[in-house]
């Protein structure tokens, strides 16, 4: 997809410390495992918003202070950006602060999946993401699951085994002003212990730009590497329900 040079981001002064290497996690991860929030802020493409020329997303990854922990920076071909928009495959490259490369969020084109009515019918009908380091070791898989009106997605590590559930809200009209919650659920949907959140960024960034502002919450505790999928299951939902052009968005609540 693409070539694989990453653009740099201009990084911030306000940024995240180093810690050193922690056993049995992924290198550069080591943050993670401290948070209990992080939140992901789309970065404005000027070009994108006055031509609609769709460009490759960048976001800020920060956490509950502000700081930027890491940047992620989408690659995809130009010619899949402009036939297939939001049901693009695309490579996420989650950079770390010292522009390293430390996790890759790899989403495959799927021509006719997406539709939550036949997800569970065959694997070509649900759409997925998968979460692996830099050299190819996978960390997690996300899977979207069938469902009659909410979006359901199931987290799995990296032997697809089940270790969590997403549980989406109902669709409603775009006139909600507040945030849109996913509720991040153990697998036997016994306890909510987190959320995904489509934050409200105000009239403006909502309505005449496509970057979108996104909160995760999850125990401290989790495993670092169920985070990082967490990251994966984001970036799905962004582009499946809000990437979309403004004036046919598909919004929820």
């Amino acid at each position: 997809m693409g070539d694989n040079s990453l653009t740099e981001p201009l990084l911030p002064l306000n940024q995240a410390p180093t810690l050193p290497a922690i056993p049995g996690c992924p290198p550069d991860l080591e943050y993670l495992t401290h948070l209990d929030q992080i939140l992901i802020h789309q970065q404005v493409e000027l070009i994108e918003v006055f031509t609609g020329w769709e460009t490759e997303n960048k976001y800020q990854i920060k956490n509950a202070l502000g700081q930027q922990i890491y940047f992620a920076a989408e690659e995809s071909e130009l010619c899949m950006r402009l036939c297939c928009k939001s049901r693009r495959g695309f490579m996420m490259h989650i950079i770390d602060n010292l522009n390293q490369e430390v996790m890759r969020v790899v989403r495959p084109f799927q021509c006719c999946a997406g539709c939550c009515w036949c997800a569970d019918s065959c694997d070509h009908c649900a759409l997925t993401i998968s979460v692996e380091t830099p050299g190819g070791e996978q960390i997690g898989h996300v899977r979207q699951r069938g469902s009659r009106w909410k979006p359901h997605f199931d987290i799995l590590d990296s032997s697809y085994e089940p270790v969590l559930k997403i549980r989406g809200p109902c669709f409603r009209t775009p006139c909600c002003i507040e945030d849109v919650n996913f509720q991040l659920m153990t697998y036997d949907e016994s306890q909510q212990i987190g959320k995904i959140s489509k934050q409200w960024a105000g009239i403006t960034k909502e309505w005449f730009t496509k970057a979108d502002n996104f909160g995760i919450t999850f125990p401290q505790d989790l495993d670092v590497k169920v985070k990082g999928t967490l990251l994966g299951a984001l970036f799905l939902i962004d582009f499946m329900f809000y990437e979309h052009d403004k004036n046919n968005k598909s919004f929820l609540n």
